[in-house]
């Protein structure tokens, strides 16, 4: 038994950690920076007082190509001891998910064994194994500072280029799209010289960012009137877009980080090659993101259809139905029948059916005929009977005024503050 414990951790120890595994939009992760390491091991707790000091220590990145072992052996473990540091860490964490950008740190006794090794993963996340009188690993979730930034910028050819000259994250433009996309022709109705202003924040430990930065609060001035989008801090996804300090609609984003790769209407099929009706649209993200219902309604389908791979249809009312398709899993409790509300994960992105990879297709359907998502109000009429018109302007208004004040200076960290 301890000879086939000792060949599974070395065989999670020998993970290569792919180059390819890191893309600069993939949700939740950050690509590498350069420079110096900072040491992936944190201040003790209390309850390590009486661990033995250590006398040495090693930390830096991991890199794309290398295995951990490799790693652990530059840090200068042993064999036999870098076979245990892997399965105390692979205990807690899957091995295989090893990205460059992670880091180890490393402590030695003055026995020259490890003492504590840590494996800072995605989000900050600290995995540690302890060792000596009472071995043990733990994960160790870091509070980020949470800093807000505001800028603005004037639209002269498009959004993104006009943001990447204010060094704002052009990704937004995606986000932007998406909101707006249903209502606003950025194509035809841009004639440039309009004022876009953007609030968004960022999560950082130790001064590193740790995901990608999130839109809070937007504004665009197009043709006399003011488009306004109001971002939730909840995790719904669901956000308020408003004409002129009127509710608009609300939308409710099916899965968040992810990018809008193709619209309604008619385009060449990705995979058959002929102009078709694309009936929805779809969204890329990394396999296994949660996918959540976008309104209230009650499950009518969940299984498998041809193209369409494993899905779920949820109806909301007698008329109007959501379809999630391309799933790599549907949430367990889901069945026929039970009833969700806006933000209940559904299922799992995944790449069943007809796709060219992990995404989801998302559709709107009106009285049996599919509708564009991004420009039906259908479904915000829906949301929007749920809650209080008086709250959301209550954080229009809250939404503006941290834009001024920030505009009016520096980014300051406001871990505390909520919009």
């Amino acid at each position: 038994m301890k000879m086939r414990r000792l060949a599974l951790a070395i065989a999670f120890a020998a993970v290569v950690v792919p180059a390819h595994a890191i893309e600069p939009d993939a949700p939740g992760i950050e690509p590498a920076e350069t420079g110096p390491a900072g040491p992936a091991i944190e201040a003790r707790s209390p309850d390590d007082a009486t661990d033995e000091p250590s006398s040495d220590t090693f930390a830096r990145r991991i890199e794309s190509g290398e295995t951990l072992d490799a790693v652990l052996s530059e840090a200068g473990i042993t064999a036999s001891d870098r076979a245990e540091v892997a399965l105390a860490l692979g205990a807690e964490y899957d091995l295989r998910r090893l990205r460059p950008g992670h880091r180890i740190g490393v402590s030695m006794s003055v026995d020259g064994r490890p003492h504590r090794v840590g494996l800072t993963v995605e989000d900050g996340v600290l995995i540690e194994a302890l060792f000596g009188a009472q071995p043990r690993t733990r994960i160790v979730a870091p509070d980020p500072e949470i800093v807000f930034r505001a800028a603005d910028a004037t639209v002269e050819t498009s959004i993104a280029q006009a943001l990447a000259e204010e060094g704002i994250p052009t990704r937004f433009a995606v986000d932007l799209a998406q909101m707006l996309g249903g209502t606003v022709d950025f194509r035809r109705d841009l004639d440039g010289g309009e004022t876009l202003r953007l609030l968004w924040h960022e999560a950082k430990v130790a001064g590193e960012r740790i995901r990608q930065p999130e839109l809070a609060f937007a504004a665009l001035e197009l043709d006399g009137a003011l488009y306004e989008i109001v971002w939730p801090e909840d995790g719904t996804g669901r956000a308020t877009i408003y004409l002129d300090g009127e509710i608009l609609r609300v939308f409710a984003q099916p899965v968040e980080g992810a990018r809008l790769t193709s619209v309604f209407g008619r385009r060449r099929h990705p995979v058959h090659g002929d102009v078709r009706m694309h009936t929805g649209v779809d969204f890329a993200a990394a396999r296994g993101t949660p996918v959540q219902a976008t309104a209230p309604g009650k499950v009518a389908f969940t299984g498998w259809r041809s193209g369409y791979g494993r899905m779920v249809d949820v109806a909301h009312g007698s008329d109007t139905l959501t379809r999630y398709a391309h799933l790599s899993a549907i949430a367990e409790d889901l069945a026929v029948g039970k009833r969700v509300v806006a933000g209940d994960m559904i299922g799992k992105v995944g790449a069943t059916g007809t796709t060219t990879g992990p995404s989801l297709h998302y559709e709107v359907h009106v009285e049996g005929r599919p509708r564009n998502p991004l420009a039906d109000e259908r479904l915000g009429e829906i949301i929007a009977r749920e809650e209080d018109d008086g709250n959301r302007l209550i954080r229009l208004n809250a939404a503006r005024s941290e834009l001024e004040k920030r505009l009016a200076g520096a980014a300051i960290p406001k871990s505390e503050e909520r919009l």
